[in-house]
């Protein structure tokens, strides 16, 4: 997963706790329940592009030959 890819779903991650956030405290509920959605998407966007690294093999340490 490249930086950039890392970057922009933690930044949607938390845009989603900031509108959840602001949503809870205004008593806006429809602002609440997208900055919920919003949230967790970019926390399973982070969650996949981890999956997927896994088994291509980066993030771990490979011996040199």
């Amino acid at each position: 997963m490249g930086f950039a890819d890392k970057f922009a779903n933690r930044v949607q991650e938390l845009r989603g706790r900031m509108k959840r956030n602001a949503g809870a405290v205004s008593g806006d509920r429809r602002l609440e329940a997208e900055g919920s959605s919003e949230e967790v998407r970019g926390g399973l966007k982070q969650a996949g592009q981890k999956f997927k690294d896994a088994f291509r093999g980066r993030g771990r340490r490979r011996p040199r030959h």
